[in-house]
């Protein structure tokens, strides 16, 4: 809780506002800071509108989006997103679900399809998504690393990331140990004690305000057919991320843009595969050349279009997302400690094989 405070505090005090102009926050129902808390703690009055969206990680730009239409219906004035946990030091997602209380209900019920058979924890799930995909394209462990490194280089010069100084090569990648075939430890993002807060409000205050507005050009989410919580395997074909491919469709349109308008892309990097499944299923190359697209050095620092220019949550921290939007709106005010050159839009996405969300930031201009 006391993550969340200071990240709502430091990100009302970023935007040259006070917390009594708060009226609404969004979070996520993974969250366990509930919002009247965090108001309370704050110092923030009436709040007019309050929500939570679900799926994990998949929530991520849906707090924005939530927030962005409470604002634009008059709903609320200005809206906090936050999200923090203790996931180093408390309960880990990546332990898996073994210890889980088996409730008799449709969400947990789920894991009796999987638990059995050893499917416990979210790399072992994203195993299989990987293995697949591997076999369909010619993917190799080398084409993941290639991932891990561009974000550990970038996390390399970023004072805030965990991993600030420290950059790996891809032969640090191929001796690390395996974690569940074919996905490595460096394959697989940190656990981190963290929060990060944004702050929504309509595009004319915000042109009041003392720092240059991040503007949301567009904002979706999306969940495919036969969509599961990353374990969508009775889908016909389990080599991409459909329901990614869903929000970008939905995003190029709202904001008339396409992925060559794109200078710099924040994807959710919880795992590596699932780096290259986005590259393919928001359009930014056909399937199958994700692999060759990353290899050619595009999404590398110095590239046509770098991702995760702040480490991502392979380097930087694992803030479900959130520190993402973030390092977007630095991206487009041009203060980030690893600024894109000529930044007119960033593309910024959540949760990867969960029901999911996206937005693309822009100048004001």
């Amino acid at each position: 809780m006391r993550l969340a405070v200071e990240a709502t505090l430091s990100a009302i005090a970023d935007a040259g506002l006070k917390p009594e102009d708060v009226d609404g926050m969004v979070t996520y129902s993974a969250d366990t800071n509930p919002d009247i808390d965090i108001a309370r703690a704050a110092g923030i009055g009436e709040l007019t509108f309050f929500s939570r969206v679900h799926y994990g990680g998949g929530a991520c730009c849906a707090t924005v989006l939530q927030a962005a239409m409470a604002v634009a219906t008059g709903v609320a004035k200005t809206v906090v997103c936050y999200r923090a946990f203790n996931e180093r030091s408390g309960n880990r997602f990546g332990a898996g679900i073994q210890n889980r209380p088996p409730m008799p209900n449709a969400e947990n019920a789920q894991f009796a399809w999987y638990a059995p058979f050893g499917l416990l924890t979210p790399a072992q799930w994203v195993a299989m998504f990987t293995r697949r995909y591997m076999h369909q394209y010619g993917a190799t462990s080398e084409d993941l690393g290639r991932i891990a490194v561009g974000g550990r280089d970038f996390a390399s010069t970023n004072p805030k990331a965990w991993f600030y100084g420290k950059p790996i090569t891809l032969a640090d990648h191929q001796n690390s140990r395996w974690i569940t075939e074919p996905l490595r430890l460096l394959d697989c993002c940190q656990e981190s004690d963290g929060g990060q807060a944004i702050v929504v409000t309509s595009l004319d205050r915000a042109r009041d305000l003392p720092k240059p507005p991040a503007v949301i050009r567009a904002a979706s989410q999306g969940s495919g057919y036969m969509q599961d919580m990353m374990t969508s395997y009775y889908r016909d074909n389990i080599a991409g991320l459909p329901e990614m491919g869903l929000v970008g469709r939905q995003l190029w349109e709202m904001a008339g843009v396409g992925p060559s308008d794109i200078q710099t892309a924040v994807l959710y990097d919880a795992f590596t595969p699932f780096v290259l499944m986005q590259l393919e299923d928001l359009g930014f190359c056909e399937k199958g050349e994700a692999k060759d697209f990353v290899a050619e050095g595009i999404t590398s620092r110095g590239g046509r279009m770098p991702i995760n220019p702040h480490g991502g949550q392979l380097g930087e921290a694992y803030i479900h997302g959130l520190n993402g939007i973030a390092e977007g709106v630095r991206q487009v005010r041009g203060e980030s400690v690893n600024q894109i050159s000529n930044v007119e839009h960033v593309l910024v996405t959540s949760g990867t094989g969960v029901p999911t969300s996206g937005m693309v930031l822009g100048t004001d201009r």
